[in-house]
């Protein structure tokens, strides 16, 4: 039988988009967790037992940002089925990531959303957030790595090469 020796983590994570003066912008928090390093994030977090991946992407939006998700940029298609044995819901996220090594062993689903309302200056365990220009982030994102959480670095370098490459 299969056996964890750690925790394991599965998260619903956005990357919050919008139409600024400068083109494509991207919302960016700094994380403010006690212990963990101050690095830029992407706004996101762990799925409650049974919680419905878009539950939990709306519920962590709007704990560390105070933003409410209004659209999903990629169609999601969600579709539902139940049976004797239980309810599943299947939907197709903007991406997946999967740690391979790390601090925490974690699987998580990135959606593209827009949102609405005014950032908070401080939510659960974010804070600062700022609007940044996709074209700035990719400046920074080459020279300054070191700013971003390890998982929001990846993430971004994952947008560019992709879903980004012709921003």
């Amino acid at each position: 039988m299969f056996r964890r020796k750690k925790d394991f983590y599965v998260n619903a994570r956005a990357v919050i988009e919008r139409s600024g003066e400068h083109g494509r912008e991207v919302l960016l928090q700094v994380r403010a967790k006690p212990g963990q390093p101050r690095t830029l994030e992407l706004p996101g977090g762990q799925l409650d037992p049974f919680e419905s991946i878009p539950a939990a992407l709306r519920r962590e939006v709007k704990e560390e940002t105070g933003l409410t998700v209004t659209t999903f940029l990629d169609d999601p298609r969600a579709t539902t089925s139940s049976a004797p044995g239980g309810d599943v819901e299947c939907l197709t996220p903007a991406f997946v990531y999967q740690t391979t090594r790390g601090p925490v062993d974690s699987v998580g689903f990135f959606f593209r959303v827009q949102v609405s309302g005014e950032p908070l200056a401080r939510g659960d365990h974010a804070e600062a957030p700022r609007w940044v220009p996709v074209r700035d982030l990719r400046t920074q994102i080459h020279t300054r790595p070191e700013d971003f959480n390890w998982l929001t670095l990846a993430a971004l370098r994952h947008l560019n090469a992709h879903a980004w490459a012709d921003a």
